[in-house]
């Protein structure tokens, strides 16, 4: 089964000899599952030649906001609406999960809360899930066709389903505990508030549920019908 992961975005530099960029992380994330994966870097304008290029699809994360003024979203958000129609699987992580409400006909918006950084605690599914956040953007309107299953008191639209085809997480359970340490000191000094950088690095150790988000992206992908 063929995955495509469409990369919005890249790890920092510094980062990726040693952690891989975040198409990797999502290689290694779901890797044992009988997928065969080809990633599209988007955010650098490589593009799939159409939706059904792949049996299904997963948006990463990107230091980018969705409504800002980039090559790579138009084309992206006309893809999204490409899937959706087709009723392909889908999934989205961070500016994953933004952008497909975005395309979708949701609303997208720097949260005047400020951050959520390191460990999480959410409510999905009717159970408390903890997971590693590193975000401001959320979505704070809904498209018609979005269900909300999990949120937290920080993010009310935090997992979406969209059908039984397209779901989506604002967290990054891709993201190890050692993944957050190196973002906290790599990406988050002077853009992330030092409390908050501080407090998540004090929670590196917390275990957390991230098996869960990938469980439930594995069986989206497998429950697809196999149409390339």
């Amino acid at each position: 089964m063929k995955i495509g992961i469409l990369q919005a975005g890249h790890a920092p530099d510094v980062m990726i000899s040693k952690t891989g960029d975040y198409g990797e992380l999502f290689q290694n994330f779901l890797a044992g599952e009988g997928f065969d994966f080809t990633v599209y870097s988007v955010v650098d304008m490589d593009f799939p030649n159409s939706a059904s290029d792949a049996h299904g699809w997963l948006i990463t994360g990107s230091r980018h906001g969705t409504y800002e003024t980039h090559e790579f979203i138009p084309p992206l958000e006309a893809l999204i609406k490409d899937i959706h129609e087709r009723r392909l699987p889908l999934a989205g992580i961070c500016f994953g999960h933004q952008i497909i409400a975005q395309a979708l006909g949701g609303k997208v918006e720097k949260y005047s809360g400020g951050w959520s950084v390191g460990h999480t605690e959410y409510t999905f599914e009717d159970q408390l899930t903890s997971l590693n956040a590193w975000h401001q953007d959320q979505v704070t309107e809904l498209p018609p066709d979005a269900i909300a299953i999990g949120s937290s008191p920080f993010c009310n639209f935090a997992f979406l389903e969209y059908g039984t085809h397209i779901f989506s997480v604002q967290a990054h359970p891709e993201f190890s505990s050692d993944f957050v340490k190196e973002l906290i000191d790599f990406r988050g000094k002077g853009v992330v508030p030092d409390p908050l950088l501080n407090d998540a690095r004090s929670k590196l150790a917390f275990s957390n549920n991230s098996n869960r988000i990938r469980q439930k992206i594995v069986s989206l992908f497998q429950s697809g019908t196999v149409t390339v």
